[in-house]
């Protein structure tokens, strides 16, 4: 009898770790599932940075090449200018004068082109544009990538469980599964919240070491 004892509660324990290490391998399935969609938006997110930042930087350099365009034209103008008194002849005063009216006339659609968007003011504009977006792709990127780093630790964790049978591993591992999913949900809805509360805690830090 006490051998049969023995076995049954041999076999309930059998049972008990096979059940257990079903749910921690539904456990490490959904943080797998969890990993894919966090390495899918980081992907998508870092191409994202990559093309906004080649954007700015090609409107950037537009926008400088329009400069060098519209100080030459301007500078060309002035120099008309100042030699104006110095011609006596009115046909020729005129034309030079007209020339003068065109080169003011290009400086200031280099300046400001609406009609196109190619304008310095418009290149600039768009330029920042570009880099706000950069700078978001960026955050949101940063953010998944700490989300897809706690989700792997967090997988290696709850293995870790079924072979060790330590329970606060798998404890652990769902620990940081939440923190993989609030990571990917501050990349999704505010990725620059992060970033926002250091700069908003480090001068309150400077300001205690201070004293």
């Amino acid at each position: 009898m006490a051998g049969a004892h023995e076995q049954m509660e041999h076999a309930e324990h059998v049972e008990h770790i096979a059940g257990s290490n079903k749910k921690i391998a539904l456990l490490i399935s959904v943080i797998a599932l969890f990993l894919a969609f966090s390495e899918t938006l980081g992907k998508s997110a870092q191409t994202a940075s990559i093309a906004d930042n080649v954007e700015a930087s090609n409107l950037w350099a537009f926008f400088q090449a329009k400069t060098i365009r519209m100080t030459s034209v301007r500078t060309a103008a002035e120099a008309a200018s100042a030699s104006l008194p110095a011609i006596t002849d009115e046909a020729a005063q005129a034309a030079l004068k007209k020339q003068i009216d065109t080169w003011q006339k290009t400086a200031n659609r280099y300046d400001d082109e609406p009609e196109t968007g190619e304008g310095r003011k418009q290149l600039a504009a768009r330029a920042k544009a570009a880099e706000a977006k950069r700078d978001l792709a960026t955050a949101k990127y940063h953010n998944f990538e700490l989300a897809s780093a706690a989700f792997q630790i967090a997988i290696v964790l709850a293995s870790a469980s079924i072979i060790t049978g330590m329970s606060i591993m798998t404890v652990m591992g769902g620990v940081l599964m939440l923190i993989g999913v609030g990571f990917t949900a501050i990349g999704l809805v505010a990725p620059e919240l992060p970033h926002d509360l250091m700069h908003m805690l480090q001068p309150a830090a400077e300001h205690g070491a201070a004293h």
